[in-house]
């Protein structure tokens, strides 16, 4: 038998092609139901963009995707957060200075000790001291002398025999040495050095001029104070302390003596304090551009510590203002805009400007009013 060749094949199959192709065009013009079922099967498109409208048609993906709520409007006072610092009150806090230079022998007392008043703190030793007792001494003797020659004055002025101006010159005598000995006790009575101490003109006691507690100690026993005006130590009574909070300038305004304020510790977390305001500065840091409020607090149990950190919550008044979502914002170049309901599944891209946040919320200060309804969610696939 003879082979067919490719040329002779072609031909055929082609003819039956445009002959199958020719039946089906023939059933489609009889059977428009079959036309009907392939075009229904065309998706939905996701947008339909109608000017400055972007409408989501029905069967739309988006539909499901899209959450649509109403702009709500508040009147609260804003919630601001602010570092702050637990302080003593300084009208009950005292600075002990060595009231001469010399060796300090002992401390009598520890870092966080609580002490009552006329408590002895510590003892030192000083030459000064012993100057200062002799001068006492030395006035002393000065009056009595003074004295005794005044009686003998007006012994002889009683026999005619002297006259009435050394009686005077003897009492004139009499009121500088009284003086000068008033001076040399009231400086030892300052040294804390009186009685037994000034006899002895050795040691020097110093002892807590209030009941508090210790808060710095700056020395220890052996230490030679060369300054007198170096701080040995500081007594404080934390019965009652302050919270000093950083107030920036753009709220300082707001805020005013009597003002609510809960504060949070770190140290007892779940833990809040309403106190008021007590102190607000007149005038502010130059370099932080803040201002310094202060809240006072009782403190009985002793949880507030100086030095501890804190967190201030003030409510700053404000006017009522349209609130949304953060969700609800959408960055455009330099702009914030949101998508607003015109009509059902009908959005308009829309430009605001926006106020303080509160939490998850931001207010609006212009730009959308209580009422409308805006994209809350997905607003980004309309973005795109």
């Amino acid at each position: 038998m003879k082979k067919k060749t490719l040329y002779q094949i072609t031909p055929a199959r082609i003819v039956f092609g445009l002959m199958t192709c020719a039946a089906l065009c023939v059933d489609s013009f009889d059977n428009p139901a079959h036309a009907a079922t392939a075009v229904a099967a065309a998706p939905a498109p996701m947008l339909v963009r109608q000017g400055n409208r972007l409408n989501v048609p029905a069967g739309s993906p988006l539909r499901e995707r899209l959450l649509v709520a109403t702009v709500g409007q508040d009147a609260l006072p804003h919630e601001v957060s602010l570092p702050a610092t637990v302080e003593a009150n300084p009208a009950s806090t005292v600075n002990i200075l060595p009231p001469l230079t010399g060796r300090l022998l002992e401390l009598k007392v520890r870092l966080g000790d609580t002490v009552k008043r006329g408590q002895l703190l510590a003892t030192m030793s000083s030459p000064d001291l012993a100057q200062a007792v002799a001068d006492a001494q030395k006035a002393r003797d000065a009056l009595d002398l003074a004295q005794r020659a005044l009686v003998r004055a007006r012994g002889v002025n009683e026999t005619g025999s002297n006259a009435m101006k050394d009686v005077e010159a003897a009492r004139s005598s009499v009121a500088q040495q009284t003086a000068e000995l008033q001076r040399s006790e009231a400086r030892l009575r300052s040294l804390g050095a009186e009685g037994g101490g000034a006899q002895a003109g050795q040691v020097l006691k110093i002892v807590a001029p209030m009941a508090g507690t210790v808060t710095a100690l700056n020395a220890a026993a052996g230490a030679n104070l060369n300054d007198a005006n170096a701080v040995l130590m500081t007594v404080s009574n934390l019965d009652s302390v302050w919270v000093t909070v950083n107030v920036p300038e753009s709220v300082v305004g707001t805020v005013a003596p009597g003002q609510n304020v809960v504060v949070t510790l770190a140290a007892y977390p779940g833990r809040s304090f309403t106190g008021k305001v007590a102190f607000v500065s007149a005038v502010l840091d130059a370099d932080t551009r803040r201002a310094r409020a202060r809240i006072v607090f009782a403190n009985p149990d002793g949880l507030f510590k100086p030095n501890m950190f804190a967190t201030a919550v003030l409510g700053v008044p404000q006017g009522s203002q349209p609130q949304v979502p953060a969700s609800a914002l959408l960055m455009n170049n330099d702009s914030v805009s949101v998508f607003v309901e015109a009509e059902p599944w009908t959005f308009v891209r829309r430009t605001v400007e926006l106020g303080r946040e509160d939490g998850d919320n931001v207010r609006i200060r212009s730009g959308l009013a209580a009422g409308e309804r805006v994209v809350v969610r997905g607003g980004v696939l309309l973005n795109d």
